[in-house]
């Protein structure tokens, strides 16, 4: 106890009262009130706290708003990823590769491959002839025409520049060891078309033939009078053709022209159109002396070419 302590207390002692001392009472009831003063705690701060539980209150709502606004907006976002019907949809995020591969998607490449285009059916390649062996063919004959003209002839492109719409072994008159014939036509050049002719894997001829050669008057269906070598046998096998013998008929027409048919031989057959272009064939078994004859139909059916009318195609062969 420091000085003031004990001179407060040095009067008090266990025989304090019974000294009779007069101011012992008074001395005692005022100490007992200067230390209830001392350990009394201090008044709650009442203004602060409901000042800082007004401003807690607050910042609550502001959080609580902005999580009803996330709940408001998050539907849209789930509705794209469940698939639009409300429950969980199928799965269209792509797998991240884990090799350390790239993740951009290449996009597909647009670049034409190196060759000639196909057929619009595999029934225009005859005979055990496949796309490949054609394609080859082709090449290899537009190479030695284009090595060959020097420049007299027209130009006659790439075999890339082509679509093949026929090709089929040679046969009867035409016939040589491991012989077939191609017919492409170009897609540089509209109404350009060849006929090469491949014996054993070397090119022996090639035929061309434009659109420039069709008569003035000509109607939706035009037949190439300058490829009969596809349909008829030289004349020199005049009365001795070498049976049996694949023959093919080319020729363009109209985009109103849905079907045309070519009857050979007795038999009929339906040409296939191939982006502009028809295509007939099949085998005879049987020398003939009239020319096929060809007919055009309309989407409707009705007929609007037959070759019988056609002035400048021959109703008999040579």
């Amino acid at each position: 106890m420091n000085g003031a302590e004990d001179e407060r207390t040095s009067g008090f002692g266990t025989d304090g009262a019974r000294d009779g001392d007069p101011g012992f009472e008074e001395r005692m009831r005022a100490l007992l009130a200067e230390d209830a003063y001392t350990i009394r705690p201090s008044p709650v701060p009442y203004t602060e706290i409901r000042r800082r539980g007004v401003s807690e209150r607050r910042r609550r709502a502001a959080v609580t708003g902005a999580v009803l606004m996330s709940l408001v907006a998050l539907p849209v976002g789930a509705y794209a990823l469940a698939g639009g019907d409300g429950g969980r949809g199928a799965r269209t995020a792509a797998v991240e590769p884990s090799d350390g591969m790239s993740r951009t998607t290449p996009a597909p490449s647009s670049a034409k491959a190196s060759g000639p285009n196909h057929p619009v059916s595999e029934g225009q390649l005859l005979d055990g002839i496949t796309f490949a062996e054609a394609a080859a063919g082709l090449e290899t004959c537009l190479t030695a025409e284009g090595a060959g003209s020097s420049g007299r002839g027209p130009d006659l492109g790439k075999a890339e520049d082509y679509r093949i719409i026929l090709a089929a072994k040679s046969t009867g008159g035409r016939a040589t060891r491991d012989g077939f014939h191609v017919v492409g036509v170009s897609e540089r050049l509209a109404g350009l078309r060849v006929v090469c002719d491949i014996e054993d894997g070397e090119p022996s001829g090639i035929s061309t033939g434009t659109r420039d050669s069709d008569p003035p008057d000509a109607g939706p269906v035009v037949p190439d009078v300058n490829a009969s070598e596809l349909f008829r046998q030289p004349l020199a096998a005049k009365g001795d053709w070498q049976l049996p013998f694949r023959w093919g008929v080319v020729g363009t027409v109209e985009p109103s022209v849905t079907e045309v048919s070519v009857s050979y031989g007795g038999a009929t057959h339906r040409a296939v159109l191939d982006h502009g272009w028809f295509v007939a064939s099949g085998v005879l078994d049987r020398q003939v002396t009239a020319a096929p004859h060809i007919k055009g139909y309309d989407d409707a059916g009705d007929l609007v070419y037959d070759s019988d009318e056609d002035t400048y195609w021959p109703r008999m062969l040579p």
